[in-house]
């Protein structure tokens, strides 16, 4: 299944350098489709329970956005990286990266200008999640790392509940990328660090995910922007076969209860 390329060129890593000063936008995007009535709902609905929470500021209502999305949508393992983010919304179901692309999306129906980070991320980091199907995980996985723009300055998703020194003293453990809980999730209980930050806490490595990054592809506009330039994990005949499991398969779900369920 896994069609990703192998070859990590040295000029794909340069390309990080081209994309420093990259703005966000709060313009609606093929993906991040704010405008379609489905979003709308839920940014009615994040603006009615951050005001009852009295949640006041762009950041506390991003929080509480993520909060409704991690109940809405459900968690599983779909590889249409491309989805509009009203139909993972409509299906209540979503991968890690379309949950993140929900919440983007909101951001800028609000007035956050959002883009993203591009990371080649080695395959091995999923292991754990499939560890008897290890040979059909991709060596390679773009993942598309949300930033939004809140006080002046960007802040990647990893950082919206807290510094990463914060939220790794929060003594709840490191993300071990197993179980049911996902990246999307754990950002809110936990520090999720891609750079090897100095400091991060939790005794030394336990948030330090920089190993695993294997290019830093720089920023992006918007998601669709990113898959544009680099494409999706998966080609395409791989997705027409794995989404119909993969896309129903909850994450944390055993191999063979996932297969059933789909």
């Amino acid at each position: 299944m896994p069609c990703r390329r192998a070859d990590v060129r040295t000029e794909e890593a340069r390309m990080a350098e081209e994309t420093v000063g990259v703005d966000g936008s709060v313009q609606p995007t093929p993906i991040l489709d704010w405008e379609h009535p489905a979003l709308a709902g839920l940014v009615t609905s994040v603006r009615r329970e951050a005001a009852a929470r009295g949640a006041t500021s762009p950041r506390a209502l991003l929080q509480v956005a993520h909060g409704i999305i991690a109940r809405r949508v459900r968690p599983v393992y779909s590889v249409e990286e491309r989805r509009r983010a009203s139909h993972t919304l409509r299906l209540g179901r979503g991968s890690c990266s379309q949950r993140m692309a929900v919440l983007e999306s909101v951001a800028r129906a609000v007035g956050v200008p959002t883009r993203v980070r591009g990371l080649l991320v080695d395959g091995a980091f999923w292991y754990p999640r499939f560890p008897r199907f290890k040979p059909l995980v991709p060596e390679h996985v773009l993942l598309a790392w949300p930033e939004f723009l809140l006080e002046q300055r960007w802040v990647p998703i990893a950082e919206l509940f807290g510094s990463l020194s914060e939220l790794s003293d929060f003594g709840g453990g490191a993300f071990t990328n197993q179980g049911g809980e996902t990246l999307f999730d754990a950002v809110a209980r936990t520090a999720v660090d891609w750079d090897g930050t100095p400091g991060c806490g939790m005794s030394g490595a336990g948030c330090d995910l920089s190993a695993q990054v294997l290019v830093d592809f720089g920023h992006f506009g918007s998601r669709d922007e990113l898959f544009a330039r680099h494409g999706q994990t998966l080609c395409w005949p791989a997705r027409r076969l794995g989404e119909p499991v993969l896309g129903r398969w909850g994450a944390g779900a055993r191999a063979d209860a996932g297969a059933a369920s789909a």
